[in-house]
């Protein structure tokens, strides 16, 4: 049986750790897990996929991209289109403004903490998870795959394989099946990484949205190395639900291999 494993953003701007930038709970002792279930089991592990939340400071979704009456910049807010039109949020570049009211036509939107801005500390990948990764390459003399997504300020991008609202002008933030010819190849799917609530369930259903609901029956959800956002548990287990009544396995890292 070949297994690959698909982390989805473990990086450590979404560890509970003290300099985090948007912080999930839980989340560090879950990267450690999977860094054991590596390091234990790596030979029976045929590829391994990493998707990194990669931004700009200016991003549609961080406060650096918009500005209120009085100057003001919004925080953990949301932003409707209505909000727009009154006047209340407007993007720092007026400029935008067409594009902003076209993209909140097709989308909500949450304005963030700055988080993983590459080159930073909470872009990297968690320490002990990412020793794990560069013990399993010299193990099994092969690379992991890497996948960089939100690197476009104009759109959010929760799943590893689509934007929120995919841009004509640009393909990273478009579906592309090719990035997924080591997860097809397997015979299982091996998912972890942060958070449940968020990105992993929006990658997971850009895959079962594209390449149909019975794709779910190669999944294996790794229960003890992913954990949702504060508040979003709910949103967590509708999520788990789903994907178990489409064929979806749950599993603990440590009776994976057992």
């Amino acid at each position: 049986m070949r297994h690959h494993l698909l982390i989805i953003d473990p990086q450590n701007d979404f560890c509970d750790l003290p300099q985090s930038a948007l912080p999930v709970s839980g989340a560090n002792a879950d990267l450690q897990r999977l860094a054991q279930l590596i390091s234990h089991h790596g030979t029976q592990l045929d590829g391994i996929t990493v998707t990194l939340d990669s931004h700009h400071r200016y991003d549609i979704a961080h406060p650096a991209f918009w500005r209120g009456p009085h100057g003001e910049q919004p925080l953990h807010t949301q932003i409707s289109l209505a909000d727009v039109d009154s006047g209340h949020w407007l993007p720092a570049n007026p400029v935008l403004l067409a594009e902003v009211r076209a993209y909140l036509q097709q989308s909500s939107l949450y304005v963030w903490p700055p988080h993983c801005l590459v080159g930073s500390w909470g872009h990297n990948i968690q320490q002990d998870l990412n020793q794990a990764l560069q013990q399993w390459e010299c193990q099994r003399q092969r690379v992991m795959q890497l996948l960089f997504k939100g690197l476009n300020p104009l759109t959010e991008h929760f799943s590893a394989f689509e934007a929120d609202v995919p841009r004509a002008d640009d393909p990273a933030t478009c579906f592309d099946s090719r990035q997924l010819a080591p997860l097809l190849a397997a015979d299982h799917i091996l998912i972890a990484g942060e958070a449940l609530s968020h990105c992993v369930a929006s990658s997971v259903r850009s895959l079962l949205r594209h390449l149909g609901p019975d794709f779910a029956r190669k999944l294996i959800l790794l229960q003890d190395c992913s954990s949702p956002v504060p508040g979003f548990e709910k949103q967590a287990e509708d999520f788990v639900a789903e994907i178990s009544r489409l064929g979806a396995r749950l599993q603990h890292s440590t009776t994976l291999f057992s």
